[in-house]
């Protein structure tokens, strides 16, 4: 084992700076047995590091190799397993549990003594040693490093056995010296005895000079003791003068002490009044409002432009007043909570005169507004005067009062109304509701007496309108319907005379109803929704200003929102006793549109009414109109109050455009033969043509064309269906020509027209033209014909 560990140190820890302490024989616990050595190694440098290293024979097995090292600072633990049976095994603990089995136990001891003893001599943290023998952990002598000549080789094992074959290498210089003494020698080398007694000799004559020397300097130690006590006597002297000083200087420092102290408090003075003037400055520059806005807000004229300039810029300084951040602490001073109090007197007051103002201003244009009206409608109320006089003096153009004065002349106090929404929100939603309650009553006498004028233009003339029920201004039908006519069957003549309309609704005949009235319905109605339309935006942008309401824009598909509010005489109407919710602005916009224009959708279903009853014709003019107009509106804003009851009255107008077709095919149905009146172009044929003629001018580039085209379908079966049973039920015109006349008239018809949904109908009405017509020639014709009855039958078979 020495050997081995002589060549490890020459081999391998030597060129690194480490001195070997102790080497161990082992192999891995539990595995195949592969032999390595565990060395405990010090470096030779400052400061010393203690490292246990894994050294390993090369697999060639000429020399050895340094596989793994670690610091003995990281060992924590080492468990020698059993401390009173021999055991060869042992653990150390690293950041991992390392296994190990000892070629012997005695190595196994004398290493795991080495590294107790390099624990106690280099380490401060303290490895634990479990299982082990207290015979083996012995003290580490105390050996200073100061005592341990340099250069002579030290052992850390103290008494260990293998300690004595341990040796230190001589440095060069030491080399260089042993080399000159024995270059003076001759002998040194072949007698080393004679030479270490030449050493030994001339070390006790340099001995012996050094204490001749030390004998010699007595003299001069006494005279240096002298000078010493001479220098201790004025160091006494120095001392002395120190402390005097010392005492003045404490006086001074004193002195100072109170100097700075002084300084201090009047530094804190000056710090406590600049702080204290920020203080005063800021509540005085953002709490005092000038006395002019004072002025203005106690007694500002609020009917005068430069007034109402003055009053909103005083009251925009009084909130900003009142809605300072104070600091921490200024709460609690009696001078801002006057101030503040004065501030709220002052906003109370202001708040008072600025809605009674607001009231007044409410109530003059409504009073002004009504007289307008009175004066332009008087003679509509007169009972027996002469209605179409009056409209003639004083309705010549059907138009809506313009409110954009009323707006403009509002619109002064719209900064106004939101300090007023900020700061006192009772009296803001006061002033909404006054606004809202006049404005309704003047629109709803604006829009009736607007609507009625409607309704006699439609009519035409005094006369008419009574005949159809009209009466005062709610618009009113109150006459009554006739039974429908039973169509006659006649085979010459007008078709306009042969019968009455199968399109007549009412109780006015076809030949009354011509195209000029029609285009004059029109119209009427696209200049009473051409009116209404701005009439309503106006509103609403004038509301959303004034009132500061923001106006969102909602998504798409929200059309029938207003349905379910609150809409005073809307179809889906809420109990008017029941408050609605508002969610946001947005709603209280509509909230208030419905409140205002609450008799624009009952008076638009009374005029849609009226138009259905003089014309079901008039159903298709109002649903290309409304459907136009509703797709305006939405494309401004698809939740808005116009959108919704555009909506809603739609709604109706496609309900009686159902229901005209409806009617015509019941009509059709209804159709009674003459037995002794031969068949020709059967009327309701013709009046699908009108039907068909009117409808495609009407709807040319229209929004609802699916709508007709529903239409076109659901009629032309109808036509077929009772041709057919007409054709099956006349007596005195055949069959064939009954299916013939017509089919040819209605190919005809479709044909010339080109609708495009009507294309495989078109198809089947030749298809049964040319049938019957064959079948004519040839069963009908009879012998006269016999060669073209030939010809068509062998036509018909080929």
């Amino acid at each position: 084992m020495t050997a081995i560990k002589h060549a490890l140190q020459r081999d391998i820890f030597t060129p690194n700076d480490e001195r070997l302490l102790s080497i161990v024989n082992v192999c891995k616990a539990g595995k195949k047995k592969k032999n390595c050595f565990l060395c405990a190694t010090v470096t030779t440098e400052r400061p010393v590091q203690v490292k246990v290293v894994k050294v390993k024979k090369s697999d060639k097995g000429d020399f050895y190799k340094r596989q793994i090292a670690w610091a003995l600072r990281d060992l924590a633990v080492v468990d020698a397993k059993d401390a009173i049976k021999e055991n060869p095994e042992f653990d150390l603990h690293f950041e991992k549990i390392y296994k190990w089995v000892a070629s012997s136990t005695a190595e196994k001891n004398a290493f795991i003594s080495c590294i107790w003893k390099l624990n106690q001599r280099y380490l401060r943290k303290k490895i634990d040693f479990v299982n082990v023998s207290s015979q083996l952990l012995e003290e580490l002598p105390k050996v200073t490093e100061e005592s341990v000549p340099s250069g002579e080789n030290q052992s850390v094992t103290g008494g260990d056995e293998e300690a004595v074959d341990e040796y230190q290498e001589l440095n060069a210089r030491e080399e260089q010296d042993i080399e000159i003494m024995m270059e003076g020698c001759e002998y040194a080398i072949s007698n080393a005895e004679a030479f270490a007694e030449r050493l030994s000799r001339e070390l006790q004559v340099l001995d012996g000079a050094n204490i001749q020397s030390i004998m010699a300097s007595e003299k001069q130690v006494n005279i240096l003791m002298k000078l010493l006590d001479e220098a201790l006597k004025e160091v006494d002297q120095i001392e002395l003068k120190l402390s005097s000083y010392e005492e003045m200087l404490q006086s001074v420092k004193e002195q100072m002490d109170q100097i700075s102290e002084s300084n201090h408090l009047i530094h804190l003075s000056n710090t406590n009044n600049v702080k204290l003037l920020s203080e005063i400055e800021f509540l005085v520059n953002h709490m005092d409002l000038a006395k002019g806005h004072i002025k203005a807000l106690q007694e500002g004229d609020l009917a005068s432009s430069r007034g109402i300039e003055a009053c909103t810029n005083a009251a925009d300084a009084l909130l900003q007043c009142m809605n300072v951040a104070l600091r921490p602490g200024h709460d609690m001073l009696l001078a801002v909570k006057q101030q503040q109090q004065r501030f709220s007197d002052l906003r109370e007051h202001f708040a008072r005169r600025l809605a009674s103002h607001l009231n007044n201003v409410f109530v003059q244009q409504f009073t002004q507004a009504l007289l307008q009206l009175y004066n332009r409608s008087y003679f509509l109320s007169v009972p027996g005067h002469d209605q179409s006089s009056t409209l003639a003096q004083h309705s010549v153009e059907l138009t809506l009062p313009n409110h954009h004065p009323f707006h403009r002349d509002l619109l002064r106090y719209a900064k106004l109304m939101e300090w007023l929404k900020s700061t006192d929100y009772g009296k803001y939603e006061g002033l909404t509701k006054n606004y809202m309650d006049y404005l309704s009553r003047l629109y709803e006498r604006e829009i009736k007496d607007f609507f009625e004028v409607a309704k006699i233009k439609m009519t035409g003339t005094t006369k008419e309108s009574k005949k159809f029920g009209l009466h005062g201004s709610s618009g009113k039908l109150t006459g009554s319907t006739s039974s429908l006519n039973k169509l006659s069957v006649q085979s010459s003549g007008n078709r306009r005379s042969q019968s009455s309309s199968l399109l007549d609704m009412g109780n006015m005949s076809a030949s009354d109803l011509d195209v000029a009235d029609r285009t004059k319905f029109d119209k009427i109605f696209e200049q009473v929704l051409s009116e209404l339309e701005p009439l309503c935006l106006a509103e609403q942008d004038f509301i959303s200003k004034f009132f500061k309401l923001q106006q969102h824009q909602s998504m798409p598909g929200t059309m029938t929102e207003a349905e379910d509010l609150d809409g005073g005489t809307s179809s889906r109407q809420h109990n008017a006793g029941t408050p609605l919710p508002v969610s946001s602005e947005k709603d209280m916009i509509r909230q208030m549109m419905i409140k205002i224009f609450r008799c624009i959708e009952p008076e638009l279903n009374n005029l849609i009414a009226l138009g259905d009853k003089i014309d079901s014709f008039n159903s298709l003019y109002m649903l290309v109109k409304m459907s136009h107009h509703v797709w305006t509106a939405q494309n401004v804003d698809p939740a808005s109050f116009l959108s919704t009851t555009l909506g809603n009255v739609l709604v109706t107008v496609k309900r009686n455009f159902d229901k005209c077709i409806s009617n015509q095919i019941r009509q059709m149905e209804e159709v009674k033969i003459s037995k002794k009146s031969k068949v020709g172009i059967l009327p309701f044929v013709a009046e699908f043509e009108e039907f068909a003629g009117l409808a495609e001018s009407i709807f040319k580039n229209a929004e609802r064309r699916g709508d007709l085209d529903k239409a076109y379908t659901k009629l032309i079966r109808g036509v077929f269906v009772n041709v057919e049973k007409v054709a099956n039920e006349s007596q005195k015109t055949p069959r064939d020509v009954v299916m013939m006349e017509n089919f040819h008239h209605i190919f005809a018809t479709l044909s010339r027209l080109k609708i495009s949904c009507l294309e495989a109908e078109k198809k089947e009405a030749k298809q049964k033209y040319t049938d019957h017509l064959q079948s004519y020639v040839i069963y009908s014709l009879g012998q006269p014909l016999e060669k073209l009855n030939h010809s068509l039958k062998a036509l018909k078979l080929g």
